[in-house]
This record gives C-alpha cells, sequence and structure tokens, in this order.
C-alpha cells in the first residue's frame, strides 16, 4: 500500500518517493474570503521554554506551514489581531494539514473553545523564537514534542474566534509577531498572494495516519534521537478497537536503513515489523483491550514504553 523501500525489494521499492500531489495544485486556486481571528479578541498568554537575548541566534528558516507543493493564499490586513500574522486558506481547507514551519519544540497545545485562538500550538525553535498555528480542528502534538520540517502540527479548522476554516499563523521574537518570512524572502503585506510551499520537500512524505489507516488517532509518540540528532518518530494510534504503531524516519531518508516497530497488548503475543526501509517501519496493528507496551527503533536510537494507556 506505501512504499516502505526495503533493500531487498524491486526498484520499484528502493527508496522512490511517492508523487502525492496533482499536477493541479502547482498552478494558482481559486481564493475563498479568508475569516479573520474575532477582531479585538484578547491574545493568549504564551509560554517559550526558551529565554535566550534573541540577538544571540539568527532568525529561524522558516518554509510554509503546508507540505511540498500545496498552494495557499495568504492574506493580510491592518485591523487583524496582531497585524503581522498571515491567514492562510485555500478551497475546501478544512481538516487539511498544517506542518511545523521550523525545527523546533512544542511547548504549547490549547484549546480556548469558542475564544480567540481556539485551538493553538506554539512551536520554539530557540533564541526566543517562535511560531503559532491558531485555528485547528485537532492536534497531532503534545508539549514536549520534537518537530521538524513537515512535521504533522494539526489539521486546519475553524475553532475559537473564526468564522470559517483557516490557518492563522505568526513568527514571533520575544512574544511578539514579527512580519513573517518564508526562506528568506518576505511576506506579502498588506493583501493577498498565493504562496507555493517547499516544505517537507525531500522530507519523509507520510504520517501515521495514513499509514495506520481511517479511523485511527494518534495517542503517544516518542522521540528517537541520538547524538543529540533526532533520527525519527515513533508513534502509538487507536481507532476505537485496535491501536497502531509506526516509526517515521527523519534521517537518511528514501535510502534503507534498519528500522522497527512493534506492539504488544498485555496477555499477547508481541507483532513487530523490522527491516531496512526507506521511510517508515509498520504499521503493526493489533486488538487491545486493555494495556500495551510499544516502540520502534530507527538511526540507533530506540524507544521502549512500559505497561501503560490502560483501558
Amino acid at each position: 500500500m506505501f512504499d516502505k523501500a526495503p533493500s531487498s525489494a524491486s526498484p520499484r521499492h528502493r527508496g522512490t518517493r511517492r508523487v502525492l500531489l496533482a499536477a493541479a495544485t502547482l498552478f494558482s486556486v481559486a481564493l475563498s474570503v479568508p475569516f479573520a481571528q474575532a477582531a479585538g479578541a484578547a491574545e493568549p498568554e504564551t509560554t517559550t521554554a526558551s529565554t535566550e537575548d534573541v540577538g544571540i541566534m539568527a532568525a529561524p528558516n522558516h518554509k510554509l506551514p503546508f507540505p511540498c507543493g500545496q498552494v495557499w493564499s495568504g492574506q493580510t490586513r491592518t485591523n487583524h489581531s496582531p497585524a503581522n500574522a498571515i491567514d492562510f486558506n485555500r478551497t475546501n481547507d478544512e481538516g487539511d494539514p498544517t506542518v511545523a514551519s521550523a525545527p523546533g519544540t512544542v511547548t504549547t497545545v490549547r484549546d480556548l473553545g469558542g475564544t480567540s485562538y481556539g485551538k493553538y500550538v506554539i512551536v520554539d525553535h530557540g533564541g526566543g523564537y517562535t511560531s503559532l498555528y491558531a485555528h485547528l480542528q485537532s492536534f497531532s502534538v503534545s508539549v514536549g514534542t520534537r518537530v521538524e520540517y513537515g512535521t504533522r502540527i494539526g489539521l486546519v479548522g475553524t475553532t475559537g474566534g473564526s468564522t470559517g476554516p483557516h490557518l492563522h499563523y505568526e513568527q514571533r521574537s520575544g512574544g511578539s509577531a514579527y512580519k513573517v518570512v518564508f526562506a528568506g524572502s518576505a511576506g506579502y503585506y498588506w493583501g493577498s498572494k498565493n504562496y507555493t510551499s517547499t516544505n517537507q520537500c525531500g522530507g519523509n512524505i507520510y504520517s501515521p495516519q495514513e499509514l495506520c489507516g481511517s479511523g485511527y488517532n494518534v495517542i503517544d509518540q516518542a522521540g528517537l534521537s541520538a547524538g543529540g540528532v533526532s533520527q525519527g518518530t515513533v508513534y502509538l494510534l487507536w481507532n476505537g478497537t485496535n491501536n497502531c504503531v509506526v516509526t517515521l524516519k527523519h534521517r537518511s531518508l528514501g535510502t534503507a536503513t534498519a528500522t522497527s516497530a512493534y506492539l504488544e497488548p498485555a496477555g499477547a503475543s508481541r507483532v513487530t515489523d523490522s527491516g531496512s526501509y526507506g521511510w517508515y517501519a509498520g504499521p503493526v496493528r493489533k486488538a487491545a483491550p486493555g494495556c500495551v507496551k510499544w516502540g520502534g527503533a530507527t538511526g540507533g536510537a530506540s524507544y521502549n514504553s512500559p505497561s501503560e494507556h490502560c483501558s
């Protein structure tokens, strides 16, 4: 179903990247009118992990917060709150994935209900720099999650002070939004512009949800790091009856390297997928009426959970 590029497979499986985007997404999409955060809505308290002087570290090299090749319309206006944010939308965008615009660590995952940002996430990029993703339909990360370019943050929604689906996006320094910059190019102010994403191009093109299948949601995840470098992430998902585990690589993408994922429900035998894969290991699925052990490995790093997530 999905190409893991095992070393012993046919040429089609040797790290060949699937073409995910139709050619139609490579030119302008019809614009829909953006829906702003409620005017005058108070900004929520910001949580940041870094207190370093912002002058010490250069600003992150941000990319568009959407998967590679997608085209989104970005709108700005002087009465926006804050004015330096950008609202992104495109036709039928509700439920579309939004991804990390730069590497960092998630410091805030919060739901303000029907006010202000609604469901939003803040990522700390170090040196006092953060990015914010608001009005989300759902979350794909938790506080402490290490993200890379293209790591899924959540799904575009219409929560909070929004009256229509879109992504409210901010780049911040010291907690204050500044005019956004993508890959060294300043965003367009004031008005609308179409942007084409270069995020995740050459990165891992899969998500745990698409690998496990319809109805599965991420309930836990663990970063895999070796020598201070992120090698991948192992995910635990649940669909109400079965658990599913996948390990997504962050390094040596498309090149067959040792990667594994396993799942062991209490009182049942362990199921494991292990081999030399280009993109991911798994999915491994099994009915889990009680506690489970789960984990995976890639790039010399591994994670093994305790018995947990007991029903």
